[in-house]
C-alpha cells in the first residue's frame, strides 16, 4: 500500500496524536533492527554531496532538517536520520517534566495540508532527555546525525523566573548538542511569547549564552532563537537586532501562528480544533516574509533558518534563495510520510544540476555575499 492510500485509510481515521506514535514507533522498530538503520539510511537517505552545506561552523551532508516537535523527548534521533533529515531538532524541552495540555490536543486539517497543535511542551523534562542523549555516546563521528536541542519555558515556572528555567535546562543539554535553540515562541504556554520582547529577550539569551560556555568548555555551542510568525514587522526586526547585538549564531523563522486567515477547511472544522499553533501549507507565505524581512537587517551576519508551510524541493530551494542556508519541515512528513526526504533530496540534485550553481554551498554562499551587501529582493 503506498504511502497516500495507508494515510487516506488508516492514520486519518486514528486520533492524531495516536497515529503519530504509531508512525514514530515503526520508524524506531525498524531502525533498531541489527543492520535496520543501515538499510533504511541506503534506500531512504542516499547523499548527494553537492548539496552539503556549512552552517555555524557545522557540516550539514544537506541542507534539509526535521524542525523540533516530532521527537520531544530524543528517543528516535537516528533513526529519522536514516530517513533522509539532514539534521533532526529534538524538543521543545523544558527544564521540569510536564504532561503538555489535556488531550485532545492535536488536530488536521486536510483540505489545507495544515496541523493545529496545542500540544504545550509536554516532555519527559530536561534530566530525563539529558540522560537518554549521554546513554546515546558522543555527538560524533559515530552519530552523524546532526543534533538540535530546542528548549522552552515549564509552564508552572512564572515568566520573572523564565531565565533562571532555560539555564538550568541549558546546563543539562546544551553538551550534547551541536546546536542550541531558545524557543520562546510557541502560542500554547501562556505567557510564552512575552518573551520575545526585547526586553525580556536580552537578558535570557545573555544568561543562556553565559551557561552554555559555563557548561560546555571543549567548543562554542551555537546558539539561535526561533520567532514565531505572528510578530509585527518592527518587533521582527528588533528581534534581528538583539540577535546581532549578542552575537547570536541563527534565528529560526518561524514557529506555527494563531492565526487562521485564508483557509479552506470550512468553518465549523476550524472551530472544531480550538486553540492553538497552526503548521503546513497555509503558513508559507508569511514563513517566507520573515525569512526575507530578517535576510533585509542581518545581512550574512547570522544564519537563517527557513521553516513553516515547507512541503517540496521548490518551497526548499525558494527559502534558499531568500537567504536560508538550513529547512526545517514538520507537518509535509505528516502528509507525505517516510520518502518525504528522499525525494525532496532528488529534486533539490535536480535542480542544482540545471541552475547556474555547482554546490548548494555555493548557492548559500552567494546569498549570504548579496546579503551583506544588503541587497533586498522583496
Amino acid at each position: 500500500m503506498s504511502y497516500p492510500l495507508f494515510f487516506k485509510y488508516v492514520l486519518r481515521n486514528l486520533d492524531p496524536e495516536q497515529a503519530h506514535h504509531l508512525a514514530f514507533g515503526a520508524i524506531r522498530a525498524v531502525g533498531r533492527v541489527p543492520g535496520g538503520r543501515t538499510a533504511l539510511a541506503k534506500v531512504l537517505a542516499p547523499r548527494d554531496p553537492a548539496l552539503a552545506v556549512r552552517a555555524f561552523g557545522i557540516d550539514f551532508p544537506g541542507p534539509f532538517g526535521l524542525a523540533a516537535g516530532f521527537d520531544k523527548n530524543a528517543v528516535g534521533i537516528d533513526e529519522l536520520g536514516a530517513l533522509g533529515f539532514d539534521f533532526v531538532e529534538i524538543g521543545t524541552v523544558t527544564a521540569q517534566a510536564q504532561p503538555g495540555n489535556p488531550k485532545k490536543r492535536l488536530f488536521r486539517l486536510v483540505e489545507d495540508r495544515a496541523v493545529v497543535n496545542r500540544m504545550g511542551f509536554n516532555n519527559d523534562g530536561a534530566t530525563a532527555v539529558a540522560a537518554r542523549l549521554h546513554a546515546r555516546g558522543p555527538r560524533r563521528p559515530k552519530h552523524p546525525t546532526v543534533l538540535g536541542v530546542n528548549i522552552g519555558k515549564t509552564k508552572a515556572v512564572p515568566e520573572a523566573e523564565a531565565a533562571a528555567d532555560y539555564v538550568a535546562s541549558t546546563e543539562k543539554l546544551a553538551r550534547h548538542a551541536d546546536y542550541l535553540v531558545v524557543n520562546v515562541s510557541s502560542p500554547n504556554t501562556p505567557g510564552l511569547r512575552n518573551l520575545q520582547a526585547v526586553e525580556h529577550l536580552r537578558p535570557l539569551l545573555a544568561a543562556v549564552r553565559d551557561a552554555a560556555d559555563r557548561t560546555v568548555t571543549a567548543r562554542r555551542v551555537p546558539l539561535l532563537v526561533k520567532i514565531a510568525p505572528d510578530l509585527a514587522d518592527d518587533d521582527i526586526d528588533a528581534v534581528a537586532d538583539l540577535a546581532l547585538e549578542l552575537g547570536l549564531d541563527g534565528i529560526i523563522a518561524t514557529n506555527t501562528t494563531i492565526g487562521r486567515d485564508g483557509l479552506r477547511s470550512s468553518g465549523a472544522e476550524v472551530e472544531a480544533c480550538g486553540a492553538g499553533g497552526l503548521s503546513g501549507a497555509p503558513l508559507k507565505a508569511r514563513s517566507l516574509e520573515v525569512l526575507r524581512r530578517l535576510r533585509a537587517r542581518v545581512g550574512g551576519r547570522i544564519v537563517l533558518v527557513g521553516v513553516g508551510g515547507v512541503e517540496n524541493a521548490a518551497d526548499v530551494w525558494e527559502r534558499l534563495e531568500a537567504g536560508a542556508t538550513l529547512v526545517q519541515g514538520y507537518t509535509g512528513f505528516i502528509y507525505e510520510g517516510p520518502f518525504w526526504c528522499r525525494k525532496i533530496h532528488r529534486e533539490l540534485s535536480d535542480r542544482l544540476r540545471t541552475s547556474t550553481y555547482t554546490s548548494l554551498a555555493e548557492l548559500t554562499a552567494v546569498t549570504s555575499a548579496d546579503r551583506a551587501r544588503g541587497t533586498n529582493d522583496e
